[in-house]
């Protein structure tokens, strides 16, 4: 077993599988610019200071999220509980530091809660064979149970000033979650080009009966992504607590969605094996700025909902199109 997945490496199985023929990354890209350039036309505040800086902090959420969201795509499966570990997270760090605890402990362990999620999930969808789509369901209605039932359906409010810092804070002109959000593209970008487990990873959305049968521990990477997942999702949810001042049971509701979106559009396929982090920082920009600039122009939050169905049909079009050419 040990020398087929050797002979399998020498022969760049990984390499090939994590080869794309065509950067569809590029696409988004251009697509960012064009709606960028339509909304500045279109809304006399889009390209102001004070815009672009509160756009750049409303992406840096979505992006985090994403960029977990990506690990999970990139196997071939799905975290639909992203949004509610957000929610999770942020009402128990908010109410164990309501209650008294300290900041740091109560981050920590709120932190460990929304994290747990994400390792339950991770542990049924290695373990069982039940589908991450219902796996993930049933964690995201749990995990928003569970902040309800905390919280009995309310804000938890009057968090320190020194904790309001992190979320509202800047750096220079800079918020604090925008160089938060670099750290995770930088970093999550390094671990899948350049580790072994992004190999991995790349490799079970390509094909995972042949990673199973070179003796690589399937169970162990799915499981992992769906760990990392949690852990962006919650560090998230620590964020926004931070930001709103509060612990809010219904924050991040359609999140998921919006991740998904992210890096649907930014390029990574949805059957798994094929996608890049950039491309989700961008296809995240791209939901931040329609978003953003939907909501300038004063257009109903029901009409959007609508408009960013059709935003991720096409770019799933577009992809299988390229895909299929190539």
């Amino acid at each position: 077993m040990g020398a087929t997945k050797n002979s399998l490496e020498k022969r760049g199985f990984f390499d090939k599988l994590n080869n794309s023929y065509y950067k569809p990354e590029i696409y988004a890209a251009i697509g960012l610019f064009g709606l960028s350039i339509i909304l500045s036309f279109a809304s006399e505040y889009f390209l102001t200071a004070n815009n672009i800086i509160n756009l750049f902090r409303q992406v840096s959420l979505n992006a985090i999220i994403a960029c977990g969201m990506t690990f999970v795509i990139l196997t071939g499966g799905i975290d639909l509980s992203v949004g509610s570990i957000v929610a999770v997270t942020g009402t128990f760090i908010a109410g164990f530091i309501k209650s008294g605890m300290p900041i740091p402990l109560s981050i920590l362990i709120g932190l460990a809660i929304g994290i747990g999620f994400g390792v339950i999930n991770g542990l049924i969808v290695a373990y069982t064979n039940i589908p991450a789509i219902i796996v993930t369901l049933a964690s995201m209605s749990m995990a928003r149970g569970t902040a309800l039932l905390y919280s009995n359906g309310y804000p938890i409010s009057g968090m320190p000033a020194i904790f309001k810092e992190f979320g509202r804070g800047y750096i220079g002109p800079i918020p604090n979650p925008v160089y938060i959000m670099i750290g995770i593209v930088i970093f999550s970008g390094i671990v899948l080009t350049k580790s072994k487990f992004g190999r991995h990873v790349y490799a079970l959305g390509g094909n995972e009966e042949t990673v199973r049968l070179s003796g690589i521990n399937v169970k162990k990477i799915k499981m992992m992504v769906y760990v990392i997942s949690g852990t962006l999702s919650a560090l998230s949810g620590l964020i926004l607590c931070s930001r709103l001042g509060s612990g809010q049971p219904l924050s991040g509701d359609g999140w998921e969605l919006d991740a998904i979106a992210a890096v649907v559009v930014g390029g990574t396929s949805i059957a798994g094996g094929r996608g890049t982090i950039i491309g989700t920082l961008i296809g995240a920009f791209v939901i931040g700025v329609l978003n953003n600039g939907l909501n300038l122009l004063n257009v109903s939050p029901y009409l959007q909902l609508v408009v960013k169905g059709i935003v991720i049909i096409g770019a799933v079009f577009v992809r299988a199109g390229f895909a299929k050419e190539k």
